[in-house]
């Protein structure tokens, strides 16, 4: 009987792949410590550091290792966090087993450098405009004469005040108007007597 079996190059074929598989798998074995080492530098891996401090920039609050935690379990994404947050659920805390890389130093406003602000070639607003001789002037001025300086207390002497006010606006106007009036009839007078 034995000399009447053979292998057929389907069986070979087989053979060789399972043959394989099985000396791959003995040679490639890890220890557990250093499969658990490398799961972590994946997590790691997976939670980008300008997302993180993206989140820790709208929210100061947040502790570093929490929004990391936070990002790895919803797949990086900063808009489920954020979301998360302005809903006012709290973040997971991380089990003690999570330990990310943390940057060395954080970026801070300090390690930045400051803008440098334009100088201007005057140091105030009265050197700028000449106006030291008018410090020495009294506040009073014609055009502050006839105004009230405090507001009333009383809503009559308010509503008198507004009406003075409303009065004097259209008084102005109508002056005005008159004036245009009698410049525009001047006008028109000097081109009919040229003409």
């Amino acid at each position: 009987m034995s000399s009447d079996q053979t292998i057929n190059l389907p069986q070979l074929l087989v053979l060789t792949v399972i043959g394989f598989l099985a000396i791959r798998w003995l040679f490639s074995t890890r220890t557990p410590n250093a499969a658990a080492q490398g799961r972590n530098a994946s997590s790691a891996n997976r939670v980008n550091p300008a997302h993180v401090e993206q989140i820790l920039q709208m929210f100061p609050q947040l502790d570093r290792r929490t929004v990391m935690w936070e990002l790895q379990r919803n797949g990086g994404s900063v808009a489920m966090v954020t979301e998360k947050i302005l809903t006012g659920r709290a973040l997971e805390i991380p089990p003690p087993s999570f330990q990310p890389p943390m940057p060395a130093t954080p970026p801070s406003a300090a390690a930045r450098p400051a803008p440098s602000q334009p100088k201007s070639t005057h140091p105030d607003l009265i050197t700028k405009y000449n106006l030291a001789s008018r410090l020495n002037e009294s506040p009073n001025t014609s055009e502050n004469k006839g105004k009230q300086v405090a507001w009333s207390s009383n809503k009559e002497e308010r509503q008198s005040l507004l009406q003075k006010r409303r009065e004097e606006m259209i008084l102005a106007a109508r002056r005005k108007l008159e004036e245009r009036d009698r410049a525009a009839a001047a006008a028109a007078a000097a081109s009919a007597g040229k003409s």
